[in-house]
C-alpha cells in the first residue's frame, strides 16, 4: 500500500494572486506565498467543507506538490498569457480570449458571485451548452469559494431540482429561455437560491434576481480585489471545488466531490503521459461539460497545458461538428463511441457511392492500413509494401476531409466501443486510443496513446496511480479497483454510498470487471451490476454478446440482452435510422441500413416497412447473424434464443440512453415490459405445447 505522505500541514511554496491584473498585454506580476494543505484525518469524506488526505507517492509524478485551481490557472497566465485560450463563433466569426483575458473575466465573475451572496461550499449550477460563459461561470465560482456544478441540458425540471437542492445552489446559470423555464418552474422549492443568470439571448421577461450575462459581469465591479484574494488564498488543494453528478442510470444522481488536487494533478498526469506540449495544442469542445470526460479534457487539461479550446455550435451532434473540425483542425479529439460510429457510417455511405476503380483502391488501401496499424500496435514496426502509396492516395485525404490531419490523439471513452469500429479507423491509419475511468476518478484511470495501445484494451494505468483486481476468477477477471490522487473525495451527503465505493484502505471499487495482460494493458470484461444471472444460475456479461451482434449485423443500431432470472436469453434490437434536428430517431433508415436491404433485394427505406412485412430477407439475415454469434458462445446458456425488433431506435430524449450514450438497462426494461412479457410468454407457451 502506498503511504499517504505530506498530510500534516506540509508547507509548499507557490505563486499567489496579485491584487490587480493589468488590462494590457503586460506580464502578470506574481508574488510568492505559502500554501498548505488543510488538516485531514481520512482519505475520504461526505461533507462539502471537509478536507481529505492525498494519496501521494514517495517519488515520481505522484509526489508532485499539490496546487489549487487558481495556482494552476495563474501559472499558465504567467507563462502563456497572450496565447489564445477560448474561441467561439459570433455572427459567423471566431472571437478569441487570451489566457490573460480569460483569467480577468473569471475574476470578474468571481466578484459578481460574491456580490450575489455566494456562500462557501455552496453550488453554482450551470445549465447550458459549452461556451466561454460556461467555463467562466465554473472557474469564477471556484475562485469565489463555491462548488461548480454542471447540469445536463437534457435534464427535466425535476432532475434540475434534485441537483440544485443537493448542492444547495445559491446561483443558477442558464444558457437561454428554454433552460430558464425549467428553473422558473422549480425556483420556489429552492430555499438557497439567490439569483439566476442567463448567458445567451435577451431576457424575454424581467424578473427579480434574474440577470443577463452583461449585467452579471458588472455586478462585482465594486467588490475589492482584496476580498476576492482573501477567499482565493484561503483555499487548499485537498478541499472540494467541483461536483460532478453521475448520470443516474441506477437511481438518483450522486454528487461526486472533486478536490482542487483531483483536478490539477489528474490534468497534469494525463497530459504528461500523452506527451502534450504547452502552448501548441487545441481541442474542440462539444460533449456535455456536466460529464467528467469533457470537463477534464476541454477545460482542465487545456488550462494545465495552455491549449486553445474552440467551442462547437450547439447543434454539433446533429451535423455541424464536421464543419467545425475542418475549421479548427484540432491536435486532440475526444469522441464517445457513438460519435466515432456516426463518422464511420458517414464514411461508409460515401464509399458506397464510389465508382468501381475508386472502391478497389480504397479497399486495397484499407487492407494495407489495417495491416500496418496492427504491426505498429504489436511493436513490429514492419511497414507493408504499398503503405506510402496508400497513405498519399487515401489516408491523408480522409484525415484532411475529416479535419483530423493534425490530430495526434484520437480518443474514445465514456462507453464501450466495438472492435469493428476500432478496426475501421485503424484501416484508415487513424487509430483510436481508448480511455477508461469514472467521474469518481476525475476522468481517466487508464490511457492509450501513440505506440502504447492494444485493440479492445483501455490502455495503461495513469502514472502515479495503481490498479488492483479484486477477487479474480480462474481467468484473471476481477473487480477493477483504483488508487491514486485522481480518486474522488466522496459523495456529497451520502456516507453509505461513499462507503460502498471506497473500501477501508481507500481503494475505489469501480463495479467493472476486467483483467490485465502481460504488458499491463487493462481489458474491460463486464460490469458486475449488469451481469445477467439466468434462472439456471449462470452469470453472463451482456456487453460482449451485444457488441458481437452489432458487429455481425450491419443494420443493427442498438442491441440489449435480456434474461435476468429468466430461463433463456433473448434480445431487443433496433435498426439504424436517421435522426431529426432535435436528435430524435425517425422512421427513415440510415444509408448503411438501406444498403444492407438493397444487398438482399429489399427496397424498404423505412423501419416501419420492414416491421409491417416482417421482411423475410432481413429477418433471415438477422437470424443468421445471431446464429453466427451463438456459434461462438461458451455454453448453451449464453446463446440468444429469441429476438425482437423495436419500432424506434434508442435515444437520449426517449430515455433509453444517458447523455454519454450509456444504455439505461433498468429504464429500458420498464419501458418495454409488455414486449418482454410477450417474448417470454410466447416462448413458454411454445415450449409447453
Amino acid at each position: 500500500m502506498i503511504l499517504c505522505l505530506m498530510q500534516m500541514q506540509s508547507i509548499m511554496t507557490s505563486n499567489c494572486c496579485p491584487c490587480c491584473l493589468p488590462t494590457t498585454g503586460a506580464s502578470v506580476p506574481l508574488e510568492l506565498s505559502t500554501v498548505s494543505l488543510a488538516p485531514a484525518e481520512q482519505l475520504w469524506c461526505h461533507s462539502r467543507d471537509h478536507a481529505v488526505k492525498l494519496r501521494m507517492t514517495e517519488s515520481g509524478l505522484g509526489s508532485e506538490a499539490p496546487m489549487t485551481v487558481h495556482q494552476m490557472f495563474l501559472e499558465t497566465v504567467e507563462n502563456y498569457g497572450d496565447l489564445p485560450a477560448l474561441s467561439s463563433k459570433k455572427d459567423g466569426q471566431w472571437v478569441t480570449l487570451t489566457w490573460r483575458e480569460y483569467y480577468q473575466q473569471c475574476r470578474a465573475a468571481a466578484k459578481s458571485f460574491l456580490k450575489l451572496g455566494l456562500e462557501r461550499y455552496h453550488g453554482v449550477g450551470i445549465l447550458g451548452f459549452n461556451s466561454p460563459e460556461w467555463f467562466i461561470s465554473d472557474i469564477g465560482c471556484i475562485l469565489a469559494g463555491g462548488l461548480a456544478v454542471g447540469i445536463y441540458t437534457t435534464n427535466s425540471p425535476e432532475a434540475c431540482l434534485y441537483v440544485a437542492e443537493n448542492c444547495e445552489a445559491n446561483v443558477l446559470v442558464v444558457e437561454n429561455h428554454k433552460q430558464l423555464l425549467k428553473i422558473l418552474q422549480i425556483r420556489d422549492k429552492l430555499p438557497h437560491l439567490k439569483a439566476i443568470v442567463q448567458y445567451k439571448d435577451e431576457l424575454q421577461q424581467k424578473l427579480p434576481n434574474l440577470y443577463t450575462w452583461a449585467e452579471f459581469m458588472k455586478l462585482g465591479e465594486e467588490v475589492p480585489d482584496e476580498l476576492l484574494n482573501a477567499v482565493v488564498e484561503s483555499q487548499r488543494a485537498n478541499q472540494c471545488c467541483t461536483l460532478i453528478y453521475t448520470s443516474g442510470t441506477t437511481g438518483n444522481p450522486k454528487g461526486v466531490m472533486l478536490s482542487h488536487d483531483n483536478v490539477t494533478w489528474t490534468s497534469n498526469a494525463a497530459g504528461v503521459m500523452t506527451d502534450l506540449q504547452h502552448g501548441v495544442e487545441c481541442v474542440v469542445s462539444y460533449l456535455p461539460l456536466s460529464h467528467v470526460a469533457a470537463q477534464v479534457n476541454d477545460m482542465w487539461i487545456c488550462m494545465r497545458f495552455a491549449a486553445a479550446t474552440y467551442f462547437a455550435d450547439p447543434d454539433a451532434l446533429k451535423g455541424s461538428l464536421g464543419a467545425t473540425l475542418k475549421e479548427v483542425r484540432p491536435t486532440s479529439f475526444l469522441g464517445v463511441p457513438r460519435v466515432w460510429e456516426k463518422m464511420q457510417e458517414k464514411l461508409k455511405a460515401i464509399g458506397a457511392k464510389s465508382s468501381g476503380i475508386r472502391k478497389k483502391v480504397s479497399d486495397w488501401a484499407k487492407s494495407i492500413g489495417l495491416q500496418a496499424n496492427y504491426s505498429a500496435m504489436n511493436g513490429e514496426n514492419l511497414v507493408p509494401w504499398g503503405f506510402m502509396l496508400a497513405n498519399n492516395l487515401v489516408f491523408k485525404k480522409v484525415r484532411w476531409a475529416m479535419g483530423l490531419d493534425r490530430c495526434k490523439n484520437c480518443l474514445t471513452g465514456a462507453a464501450p466501443i466495438t472492435k469493428e469500429t476500432l478496426e475501421y479507423f485503424m484501416s484508415l491509419n487513424l487509430p483510436l486510443y481508448e480511455l477508461y475511468g469514472m467521474s469518481e476518478s476525475t476522468g481517466p484511470h487508464t490511457i492509450s496513446w501513440e505506440n502504447n495501445y492494444k485493440i479492445m484494451s483501455c490502455g495503461k494505468v495513469l502514472i502515479g496511480c495503481q490498479t488492483k483486481l479484486d477477487k479474480p476468477d480462474e481467468d484473471g477477471n476481477g473487480e477493477i479497483c483504483f488508487w491514486g490522487r485522481h480518486v474522488f473525495m466522496g459523495y456529497l451527503s451520502m456516507p453509505e454510498k461513499t462507503a460502498e465505493a471506497l473500501d477501508q484502505e481507500g481503494w475505489l471499487h469501480s463495479g467493472d470487471l476486467g483483467k490485465l495482460d502481460k504488458d499491463n494493458f487493462l481489458f474491460i470484461t463486464g460490469r458486475i451490476k449488469e451481469l445477467i444471472i439466468t434462472a439456471g444460475g449462470e452469470n453472463i456479461p451482456p456487453v460482449p454478446i451485444e457488441d458481437a451482434v452489432k458487429a455481425e449485423i450491419a443494420i443493427i443500431s442498438c442491441a440489449m440482452l435480456l434474461g435476468d432470472k429468466l430461463k433463456f436469453l433473448s434480445m431487443m434490437l433496433t435498426l439504424k435510422c436517421l435522426v431529426d434536428d432535435n436528435g430524435e430517431p425517425t422512421d427513415e433508415l440510415a444509408p448503411e441500413a438501406v444498403e444492407f436491404c438493397q444487398q438482399r433485394g429489399v427496397t424498404a427505406t423505412k423501419v416501419s416497412e420492414i416491421l409491417a412485412n416482417k421482411e423475410p430477407a432481413i429477418y433471415k439475415a438477422i437470424q443468421e447473424g445471431i446464429e453466427r454469434v451463438n456459434a461462438k458462445a461458451t455454453s448453451n446458456a449464453q446463446r440468444v434464443q429469441k429476438w425482437v425488433i423495436l419500432d424506434r431506435d434508442f435515444s437520449i430524449s426517449g430515455g433509453e440512453i444517458g447523455p454519454t450514450m450509456k444504455l439505461k438497462r433498468g429504464v429500458v426494461v420498464k419501458m418495454y415490459q409488455d414486449k418482454i412479457r410477450e417474448i417470454y410468454g410466447i416462448a413458454e407457451e411454445s415450449r409447453e405445447t
